[in-house]
């Protein structure tokens, strides 16, 4: 009957906890979050640290740097300028497609050339289609495909020729 009392009495105190733990990953502010952590009973049955502790915790010390670095989501300016490049972190904010054009005539393409657009990027056809087009300044969209293929799509031209970016 004891051995119950005390399971009980654990089992309680452990979906208190898993209850506290699920209040503080609904928190938005990192900050608040840690506190929100931080002010959970480590054993069960302890009591949690007084409300000024956890509002200490929260505050930042005066003359210390702050414990975390807040960083600002790039602009899509910076967005357009990695388009290609994304580094792994930026994988959920990325860019679906870039519009610019190639700047002069251009003739067509054939695997392995490489595509300057007139935002400076540079972009190697990678696939085995071809064409031969006569365009002057034709405007381009470059855009994702499945599986993580980046296609360029020229206005006036008959495919869609799979590219990697290379500059």
């Amino acid at each position: 009957m004891k051995a119950l009392f005390a399971l009980m009495l654990v089992s309680t105190a452990a979906l208190a906890n898993d209850a506290a733990l699920l209040k503080c990953r609904q928190l938005e502010d990192g900050p608040v979050r840690l506190a929100c952590y931080n002010a959970i009973p480590a054993q069960p049955g302890a009591l949690p640290p007084p409300a000024g502790v956890v509002a200490a915790a929260a505050a930042p010390r005066a003359g210390a740097a702050p414990a975390y670095t807040t960083v600002a989501a790039p602009t899509p300016a910076e967005l357009e300028a990695m388009f290609g490049r994304e580094p792994e972190i930026l994988r959920p904010v990325r860019l679906n497609a870039i519009e610019t054009t190639i700047a002069g005539q251009f003739d067509g393409w054939v695997r392995g050339q490489r595509i300057r657009l007139a935002n400076g990027q540079v972009w190697k056809v990678v696939d085995e289609t071809e064409d031969i087009v006569e365009l002057k300044n034709p405007k381009v969209t470059v855009k994702r495909g499945m599986l993580g293929a980046i296609f360029l799509d020229i206005e006036g031209a008959h495919r869609n020729p799979k590219v990697q970016r290379v500059d």
